[in-house]
């Protein structure tokens, strides 16, 4: 897990030279803070059919674990159907497989220059899973700056609804641009679910509307949008062990559990830079206990 504890860590530095990587309607944000990471036994016992419409955020985001965790199980012996992209990019004198490369490069080039720490973890995976890996981090990083980057000011509802479609479009094997390239060719090959990533895209419009959170279970959602999901999106890239006696649901818990500890830990250093903004994500039910 050592590996998911380099990526999980948020995407999220020196955002103003992003610029390049926009897409039309901008770009998203990061993860934050921590007491209770573990699931508790009572979550546990239940499992994905809990009826109760007063569930807590550990409960809700435990039933997308599962899922998340059936996946993989019911499609690791499953072949994927490849990409065909003969019909969605033009090249200049590329055929698509050398387009294909040069998405996955330039997708590895930008992790290396925003994720120093990061990319050299990718570089001890094999070149396949680490081509990846890059994929995901550059679709995260890019829906950061959705609302972290220099254009968040532009960004309304709507732009983020814009870039979901776009989510969807490239699962379905439409890409936009080589960046989403990348990503469409990596969930072809991997069990990679659209979920995570459509709770990604949740979390920025929480940061479009909510700018206080009254206790730590609204807080645990919002580090289960930004930052745990990047956990559930790299767990079916990564792979586990075949001799491993832990459980897919196992695994994945540990990754949730480990972006969420990035994200509370992202919310303790950024109090000050977060505060400026108008935001505040330390607990408004603990700070008034002070």
């Amino acid at each position: 897990m050592s590996v998911v504890l380099l990526w999980v860590v948020s995407p999220k530095q020196n955002a103003s030279s992003l610029l390049g990587l926009m897409p039309r309607i901008c770009t998203p944000r990061r993860s934050k803070f921590c007491p209770k990471l573990g699931f508790s036994s009572r979550v546990l016992a239940y499992s994905g059919a809990v009826v109760n419409p007063a569930r807590s955020s550990e409960e809700k985001v435990y039933e997308v674990v599962l899922k998340q965790a059936a996946l993989v199980e019911e499609q690791s012996t499953v072949k994927r159907k490849s990409l065909d992209l003969d019909e969605r990019i033009v090249t200049e004198g590329l055929d698509n497989w050398d387009l294909l490369d040069k998405a996955y490069d330039r997708c590895g080039e930008v992790c290396a220059e925003y994720a120093k720490t990061f990319y050299l973890g990718t570089l001890l995976m094999t070149p396949e899973r680490r081509r990846a890996v890059w994929a995901i981090y550059v679709w995260c990083r890019r829906t950061d700056e959705l609302v972290d980057g220099p254009n968040a000011s532009y960004i309304t509802p709507k732009a983020l609804d814009r870039w979901e479609k776009r989510l969807t479009d490239l699962f379905e094997g439409r890409p936009y641009d080589m960046y989403d390239a990348a990503l469409s060719d990596t969930v072809t090959k991997y069990p990679v679910d659209i979920q995570p990533f459509r709770d990604m895209v949740e979390g920025m419009r929480l940061d479009l509307r909510k700018s206080r959170y009254q206790n730590f279970d609204e807080l645990y959602l919002y580090c289960y949008y930004v930052a745990g999901t990047v956990g559930l999106m790299s767990v079916p890239v990564m792979g586990i062990c075949p001799e491993s006696r832990a459980s897919t649901e196992s695994v994945y818990n540990a990754a949730l559990a480990l972006g969420i500890a990035n994200q509370l830990t992202n919310i303790l250093r950024d109090v000050g830079e977060d505060a400026r903004r108008g935001r505040v994500y330390l607990p408004q039910d603990e700070l008034g206990s002070w």
